[in-house]
């Protein structure tokens, strides 16, 4: 039987709190993770309570008092997709510091590798040799098909559908229910919305919407000093 470990959730949002049930849903199948609580960069959330467990304090002091937890970062929103990148950069710890959290009724196939610090929720399905790598978060009833490869830090929303040997460049976002054809490459940083059906390549750095998918504008993202300090997970204080 594996030792309990401690484990803390970077940011208190939406994802966190669904990361919070993952956790609590393989404890139930059996005991893996102490979960610590939450940080939180917001000075008024200090000392709140989520899911009835603490918000710690800021991300760094909570990091640096906590040397042997493991980490999350569950910092996922549509639009500020590129925070998780970030606050891995400014923690600068190694790889081996980071949990991956796979949902009990998640299907993934054992030839499916899952990356430090990935999640995984309830419902989803990832079949033969695909790759979700680290700190990618796969949101419920997604699909992941035959050699897929999702890179670092992308984001793949509720009930999208990916095709075989599809590939999400890293910092990718695919939107809720959308659809991507055999083979797609959606570039580094770019954006596909909610219900697209992409048939072609997505360039980098480029945001495709509709049915079929189309360039909508440029990502224009932002630089490390205009990510807000105020919330661990990039949302507005």
């Amino acid at each position: 039987m594996a030792a309990v470990e401690p484990l803390i959730l970077v940011g208190s949002g939406g994802f966190a709190r669904e990361a919070a049930e993952v956790v609590h849903a393989v404890n139930a199948v059996q005991p893996r993770w102490d979960l610590l609580g939450f940080t939180d960069d917001d000075p008024a959330l200090e000392g709140a309570r989520v899911k009835g467990l603490p918000v710690l304090g800021p991300t760094a002091e909570v990091v640096s008092a906590h040397p042997g937890a493991r980490l999350v970062l569950c910092t996922v929103s549509p639009q500020r997709y590129f925070t998780k990148r970030v606050l891995e950069r400014r923690l600068a710890l190694p790889p081996e510091r980071y949990a991956s959290l796979v949902h009990p009724r998640a299907a993934l196939a054992p030839s499916v590798a899952v990356g430090a610090g990935a999640v995984v929720l309830a419902g989803v399905v990832a079949t033969g040799d695909a790759t979700i790598g680290p700190h990618v978060g796969v949101m419920p009833a997604a699909v992941v098909t035959h050699d897929d490869h999702l890179g670092a830090f992308a984001s793949v929303a509720s009930g999208a559908l990916l095709a075989g040997g599809v590939v999400l460049e890293e910092e990718a976002y695919v939107g809720a229910g959308a659809m991507l054809d055999a083979g797609v490459v959606v570039g580094r940083g770019s954006l596909v919305g909610m219900g697209s059906v992409v048939r072609h390549d997505v360039p980098p750095m480029q945001v495709w919407v509709g049915s079929p998918a189309r360039r909508l504008r440029d990502v224009v993202r932002p630089g490390d000093a205009q990510v807000p300090s105020g919330r661990a997970d990039g949302r507005p204080g």
